[in-house]
């Protein structure tokens, strides 16, 4: 689940389909002040001040702050226990995916470890929102998070008519 001003969503799967799922919508403005340094690692810091060059027409560190919010919903149903926001470091891509790699012991779905995530972002209409999702094979066993459908503001079937 997750909320914001104007946004409320709520993501549901097939235990049969997926390990975990994360999602997170945010308001697209900048993080209040000081709260980045609390937040982000310094290559983190580095990566979203690189991005604020190419771009500004996202809120980069409000972003960088949504993925750690996705990444967390996935990590504590599998590892039970809390996720510091030095536990993983994020990498955005600019073309609406990112990833996480853990930098303590990953959690473990079906027994075998999930060392990195990759998700979807999208921007749009004054919102962040970023999703996760970490499949089962076809097997059962786990695979690498693979990326998954952008975020959309309303799930099929969900419109107003």
């Amino acid at each position: 689940m997750t909320h914001c001003s104007g946004y409320r969503a709520a993501a549901v799967a097939r235990a049969s389909r997926l390990h975990s799922v994360g999602i997170d919508a945010e308001e697209s403005a900048p993080l209040p002040d000081g709260l980045l340094d609390l937040v982000a690692l310094p290559p983190e810091r580095d990566l979203v001040e690189r991005l604020g060059a190419q771009s500004d027409a996202v809120a980069w560190d409000r972003l960088l702050f949504s993925c750690k919010e996705a990444v967390y919903k996935v990590w504590f149903p599998l590892a039970q226990r809390m996720l510091g926001f030095d536990g993983a470091r994020i990498d955005i891509d600019s073309r609406g995916f990112f990833s996480a790699r853990f930098l303590v012991p990953p959690p473990r779905a079906a027994g075998a470890p999930v060392p990195r995530l990759t998700g979807r972002w999208l921007h749009r209409d004054g919102l962040i929102l970023t999703a996760i999702a970490l499949p089962l094979s076809v097997s059962g066993s786990p695979v690498r998070a693979t990326h998954t459908r952008a975020p959309s503001r309303a799930l099929p079937g969900t419109e107003k008519r």
